[in-house]
């Protein structure tokens, strides 16, 4: 996934280690596994009504898909995502088909910049590298939560003081099985960024005195949006919340 540029240490470091494994381009050496297929790093359903509002019309609980129609989004033509792959509705889904190299879509109506949290579900259709990457506004900034990058295995924001999802204190490595639905939920307050996988809280960073930052490959994303790697990836049950202050 050539989005994140690491140093050239970190590159080389990265490389020689996974050498092996011919799927994975540059990822990190992935933390031992556990039981459950998931290895994490050492500590370093909205009312009827919100699923019709206008997208410019603000909501504390809205659905930003309905399961029938792209109403509300909007299929990213430039830069990276120039060759993009099909994007449809199937099944109650939204299909992003692997792009050369990437396919994204991005939510066209208003979104609060701060004190909210976002839920969906995401599938790795085909492909082996990133099925979700959700860039997100974080105060006046923004940032992106990478969901099987970098060969496939690759779980991170990207990007925290400038470091990728691939070596900041978010990465960590989750095994994905295709064609299997993960439950995410991310939230954003003044104090951090959350996020649980499954239900399982995987990230949560403090924000104080950290600059977050997203890839230039990623602007035309913002302020919401969804991209695929050359990966056909699937998402569904697409939720926005507002939080109290």
């Amino acid at each position: 996934m050539p989005i994140p540029r690491p140093n050239r240490l970190s590159y080389i470091v990265l490389t020689v280690a996974l050498a092996a494994s011919p799927a994975a381009a540059q990822p990190p050496t992935p933390p031992p596994d556990r039981a459950s297929g998931r290895s994490l790093p050492k500590p370093a359903a909205p009312s009827s009504p919100a699923a019709t509002r206008h997208p410019e019309q603000p909501a504390r609980n809205r659905t930003l898909f309905n399961g029938k129609s792209l109403a509300g989004w909007q299929t990213v033509t430039s830069f990276d995502f120039a060759r993009h792959g099909k994007v449809r509705v199937v099944d109650g889904t939204i299909e992003l088909a692997a792009g050369e190299p990437g396919t994204a879509i991005r939510w066209k109506g208003t979104v609060p910049r701060d004190r909210y949290e976002l839920s969906l579900e995401a599938m790795r259709f085909s492909g082996d590298d990133f099925f979700c990457g959700l860039t997100f506004p974080v105060g006046k900034e923004y940032c992106s939560l990478i969901l099987g990058g970098w060969g496939g295995m690759v779980v991170g924001l990207s990007n925290i003081d400038g470091q990728s999802a691939v070596e900041n204190q978010t990465t960590q490595a989750v095994r994905f099985q295709p064609k299997q639905w993960y439950k995410v939920r991310l939230r954003v307050t003044p104090k951090k960024i959350e996020v649980w996988l499954d239900g399982e809280s995987i990230i949560d960073v403090e924000r104080n005195n950290r600059r977050f930052s997203i890839w230039w490959e990623q602007e035309p994303v913002r302020p919401l949006g969804i991209a695929t790697w050359r990966t056909t990836g699937r998402v569904r049950k697409i939720r926005l919340r507002r939080l109290d202050k």
